[in-house]
């Protein structure tokens, strides 16, 4: 009986293991901002895109993020990328962990 069990249970862990890789991107729609400032920027007379390129530049823990309602996620994936679209409002299809987005596209949102 424990030995049919322990293969029933080892069987249904398989199952959802395999379900979460299979699993499909989120898709999120915000704009691109850094992880320091987040959904206000503070450097006055900068456009939003000059002052996030300008502290990813800056030495610190921040990462690019990407602002959706009252959110702020980290973007995980190709910096030079996120800097050509930083300040903009975009797409972004990824897996999730936690705030983080694993990039897997990103596109200008319609």
């Amino acid at each position: 009986m424990f030995r049919r069990t322990s293969i029933i249970l080892a069987l249904v862990i398989f199952a959802l293991l395999t379900m979460r890789a299979f699993a499909a991107p989120q898709t999120f729609t915000g704009t691109v901002t850094d992880t320091m400032c987040g959904k206000k920027h503070m450097s006055p007379g900068k456009s939003d895109a000059d002052c996030t390129r300008e502290c990813m530049h800056l030495k610190g823990d921040w990462t690019y993020g990407l602002v959706v309602g009252s959110s702020v996620y980290h973007l995980a994936g190709d910096n030079k990328q996120f800097a050509t679209v930083a300040g903009q409002r975009v797409t972004v299809a990824g897996d999730v962990t936690g705030t983080t987005i694993a990039v897997q596209k990103i596109t200008p949102a319609k």
